[in-house]
């Protein structure tokens, strides 16, 4: 993934916050076995502390590939949209040579996989999930051995992901003049499709912490 100095995360707290607010799905990349393509699998995910916490179904054609090399991507991704040429035309130059581009959000985890078989551990994998996705507990108790999930935990596997590098990429035109951006926020929340009103939240939650891009 290319990061260009005005696209880095401005700090650790800046990712850490972005993907504690709710982005919790993300795409596992796998080496494929010898021969074969690499592997991508869309997955949620729970942790946190250096650990990423996934379960997927035993048939899972990944665990092969997994099993041959741990070591793998996790990419997060959101906050994205598509900009327009016109938008982003440079003053006194007709709008149609303006050149589009897209805005996202990126954080990209290099991990080390530790395949969980182990029916207990895999309960508490889940238990750590659903407090995750379910903090309210409405749900049976996660115990191996024990219904109803007990006797499910023999169709997954777990997973962990131990980080060993964090990427993370903000990409809304933070080297471009603070009118430009704040324009093209405005245009986003005008249009408001898909994920505009995300993508001008970034953009102009940068425009304030950076104000005009001074390069390094």
């Amino acid at each position: 993934m290319l990061i260009h100095p005005w696209d880095a995360s401005l700090d650790e707290a800046e990712w850490r916050s972005w993907i504690a607010d709710g982005h919790d799905f993300g795409l596992l990349s796998v080496n494929g076995p010898p021969g074969r393509p690499p592997m991508a699998v869309p997955t949620h995910f729970a942790g946190g502390n250096g650990r990423l916490l996934i379960h997927l179904a035993r048939p899972n054609p990944v665990w092969r590939a997994l099993e041959n090399d741990p070591n793998v991507l996790f990419t997060v991704f959101g906050d994205y949209t598509f900009v327009p040429g016109p938008w982003r035309a440079q003053p006194d130059t007709p709008p149609t040579d303006g050149v589009p581009t897209s805005y996202y959000t990126a954080v990209q985890f290099t991990c080390r996989a530790t395949i969980v078989d182990d029916p207990e551990a895999k309960a508490e994998l889940l238990r750590v999930q659903m407090a995750h996705f379910q903090p309210a507990g409405d749900h049976a108790g996660i115990v191996a051995g024990h219904p109803p999930y007990g006797r499910m935990l023999s169709g997954i596997r777990g997973l962990y992901l131990d980080v060993t590098e964090v990427r993370a990429k903000f990409k809304y035109d933070d080297h471009k003049p603070v009118g430009h951006r704040t324009a093209v926020a405005d245009h986003l929340t005008a249009r408001a499709q898909g994920l505009d009103l995300a993508a001008a939240a970034q953009q102009r939650r940068r425009l304030d912490r950076i104000g005009p891009y001074k390069q390094p």
